[in-house]
């Protein structure tokens, strides 16, 4: 008992310490803008050189400022979840919570070692620096009024400002610390200080500042520290803000943030001005007339709906509505309605590209909070209240052609049927190379979910598992001796969302030399048609690349036919008739709906071999049924017996009932 009282009252003056050793900072007092309404007091201070006097004065208008409105934060009504009670437990034992694919979470030791990278994934690195647990922490902290937390939260933030310096670089320096190619203190900044994590930091330490300026250990010295420490990170992304994509959408925002919640400071306008110009200029230039976002990536489209929402919420609560114009509100709005279309009942999106599967709960809430800055949207209503108010868009199958996603639909209700193809231009860095690849869902069912992404970047193992998910034969589409495609950069030769016979084509100059046109049909609302047709002088083998969702699935390699048995009443058959000698073989395959999270699912590629300038095709017949037992009998064969530039003429067969599909791509 004797020896735990020594060791809590050592570990007690070891934070006393610290926090006594903090330095009043008199530099702050120049960043500040001593004529800014409330300051009167300390600037008389500061005229006396009176700077602890001036600092009390500091915190003590912090604590009661009023006028900015921080529209992410109740501090009236905090709440801390179980989950935010564990991080914040385990971060007093420096076990940090830091991404969500590396659990249970590791410890980075007693003397906090901040380079510390257990498993060469770098975003294992890079989230780090976003301090993720640093919120939680100010959550239990006001809900329990255990100083604790507080106390520990000031030594976090201070032992990182000591161990991760900002290096003073030139501009040609810095990039080289970006693509990490330089070493040493300079090689962590690629990490500490990469723009992206220090707009985390500067939007997160709002809250944080609020949660914790109450408590003793937020001291005038500490208050010095952490104002000196924010202009530092916001005067870094000014000078090196990303150059294009999501980051700088990201560090624009936060900017924005920055700007409006520390008036005070003298650069703040510089800050909100330069994060508003660049929304307004990236919002024109990332996002098409169709409302995609040119990554093409259903989870960084949406990231970027709510990073533009977020710029105008905060805006509109401090009174600046009138810098953005009401065009970018229209985007956002056209955005959202691209969003709406490419998504299922269940309101999860397509896992295309680096994207992530939503939950439910969370996308309803986006909707609640899209619903508040378009009151009057009767269709962003039915979405926020489930159907219950409010009217769904007034179509179904819809087309972004600029941006290439299409969807067939025949209802928002659980038992739809809605397939959504991807086929569009060249996309960012979230974007893989899929072009034509399809998820199916039917039922309550994906039957045919995209591979997703699994994993982002790093080193050795890393890198072969996210090359794995990202190739274009982990998707299905249509793929030359197993490569990736070569372009990507699909046209759309038609669209036809009306009738009993919906219609796509559209074409992709895959490899060089060998082209691959994909048409779509939608008969009857019931079932779909979808015939491949790899044209060009390229040999080689041609693979038709099929991944079904995890479960029983039965396949018949040769009659070229796949049957699922999973519970409930979604199933489907799909059985492909290619019009050369063809192979059916069973391939791995793997579904990530999140980052490091996968399960093994049958896949299948029909393989033809190439040896001339004839085009390789298939038609594939995909039926949904409830029961795999109740499976029609299928056939299906080309009407026009060689590939024709002008379209495609097919008969299909189901149960002897005969269909014939043309689509005619004559202007």
């Amino acid at each position: 008992m004797k020896t735990l009282r020594f060791i809590l009252v050592v570990c007690f003056s070891l934070f006393s310490a610290l926090i006594q050793a903090q330095t009043l900072r008199t530099e702050v007092f120049d960043l500040l803008n001593l004529d800014y309404p409330g300051l009167e007091k300390v600037k008389d201070a500061c005229g006396r050189q009176q700077w602890k006097e001036a600092a009390e004065l500091l915190l003590d208008y912090y604590r009661n400022r009023s006028g900015i409105v921080y529209p992410d934060l109740d501090l009236e009504h905090i709440k801390a979840s179980k989950r935010d009670w564990q991080w914040a437990d385990d971060a007093l034992e420096h076990t940090f919570f830091v991404h969500e694919g590396y659990q249970p979470s590791f410890n980075y030791g007693k003397d906090i070692d901040w380079q510390y990278w257990p498993v060469k994934d770098n975003e294992l690195r890079w989230q780090l620096h976003r301090h993720k647990w640093f919120t939680p922490m100010g959550k239990v902290y006001r809900v329990s009024g255990d100083e604790k937390y507080a106390r520990e939260w000031v030594f976090q933030y201070m032992d990182w400002i000591k161990k991760n310096p900002l290096i003073e670089i030139n501009d040609d320096d810095f990039q080289q610390v970006i693509e990490g190619n330089l070493k040493g203190d300079k090689e962590n900044m690629r990490y500490a200080w990469r723009p992206l994590e220090v707009s985390h930091r500067i939007q997160d330490q709002i809250p944080q500042f609020l949660l914790f300026n109450s408590s003793k250990f937020f001291t005038p010295e500490f208050l010095t520290e952490f104002l000196v420490n924010y202009h530092r990170h916001a005067a870094h992304i000014l000078k090196h803000y990303t150059k294009q994509g999501n980051h700088l959408l990201f560090e624009a925002q936060r900017m924005v943030y920055a700007g409006t919640f520390f008036p005070e400071l003298k650069d703040a306008e510089k800050w909100r001005k330069s994060g508003i110009d660049v929304l307004n200029r990236e919002i024109k230039k990332q996002v098409y007339d169709d409302g995609g976002q040119f990554e093409l990536d259903p989870h960084y489209h949406l990231a970027a709906i709510n990073i533009f929402c977020k710029a105008l919420r905060m805006a509109d609560v401090n009174g600046f509505r009138q810098e953005f114009p009401e065009e970018y509100a229209q985007t956002i709005k056209n955005m959202i309605e691209f969003y709406s279309n490419i998504c299922f009942p269940d309101y999860t999106n397509p896992c295309f590209s680096d994207a992530k599967l939503g939950e439910r709960s969370g996308e309803i809430r986006n909707y609640k909070e899209w619903l508040q800055l378009f009151p009057d949207c009767e269709w962003i209503r039915f979405y926020a209240t489930e159907g219950r108010e409010g009217t769904p868009l007034p179509y179904l199958s819809h087309a972004a052609k600029e941006s290439g996603f299409f969807t067939f639909r025949t209802g928002w209700e659980q038992d739809a049927t809605v397939m959504v193809v991807k086929a569009g231009p060249k996309g960012e860095w979230h974007c893989q190379p899929d072009n034509g690849t399809f998820e199916l869902w039917v039922n309550g069912r994906n039957l045919f979910p995209d591979s997703g992404s699994y994993i982002y970047a790093g080193h050795g193992e890393v890198m072969k598992l996210r090359n794995w998910f990202r190739r274009t034969a982990s998707h299905n589409t249509l793929t030359l001796d197993g490569k990736n495609l070569e372009t990507t950069q699909s046209v759309t030769k038609l669209w036809k969302p009306e009738g009993d016979v919906q219609i796509l084509v559209t074409e992709n100059p895959s490899y060089a030399d060998l082209k691959h046109r994909r048409t779509v049909f939608f008969v009857d609302q019931k079932f779909f048609v979808i015939v491949d047709e790899a044209v060009g002088t390229a040999t080689g083998t041609v693979n038709l690349n099929y991944h079904l969702a995890e479960g029983e699935v039965s396949i018949n390699k040769a009659d070229f036919a796949i049957t699922t048995s999973y519970e409930g009443d979604s199933n489907v058959k799909l059985q492909c008739f290619p019009e050369q000698k063809a192979v059916m073989n069973e391939v791995e395959g793997w579904r990530s709906t999140a980052y490091r999270k996968r399960v093994p699912r049958k896949a299948v590629t029909l393989d033809v071999e190439k040896k001339g300038k004839d085009a390789v095709r298939y038609i594939s017949v995909i039926y949904p049924v409830k029961n795999a037992d109740n499976a029609p009998k299928l056939y299906a064969s080309f009407s026009n017996k060689h590939f024709q530039e002008d379209g495609v003429v097919v008969t299909v067969m189901i149960d002897g009932k005969k269909f014939n599909l043309a689509a005619n791509l004559q202007k």
